[in-house]
């Protein structure tokens, strides 16, 4: 899976990096190496984290020749 990110350098020099693709998750890192590294572990974090509210809004509705699945996202906040 391939996400896209944005890398900018702070006054400071630090480097920004937010992934464009998920809303809310950035990080930064004093190296251009050490942003990416962090961005990876970030991407990973959210996704875990998304993943994990929306197991928690899934609704089995019959059982056991038929399964109907039924994800409520209303609630989840992506940001």
């Amino acid at each position: 899976m391939k996400f896209s990110i944005l890398i900018e350098q702070d006054e400071d020099g630090r480097y920004v990096v937010e992934c464009t693709d998920l809303p809310g998750c950035m990080t930064e890192g004093d190296t251009l190496n050490e942003a990416i590294e962090n961005i990876n572990e970030a991407i990973v974090g959210c996704i875990k984290s998304r993943l994990k509210t929306a197991s928690d809004k899934i609704h089995i509705t019959s059982l056991p020749s038929r399964m109907s699945i039924d994800v409520d996202t209303s609630g989840i906040n992506y940001a």
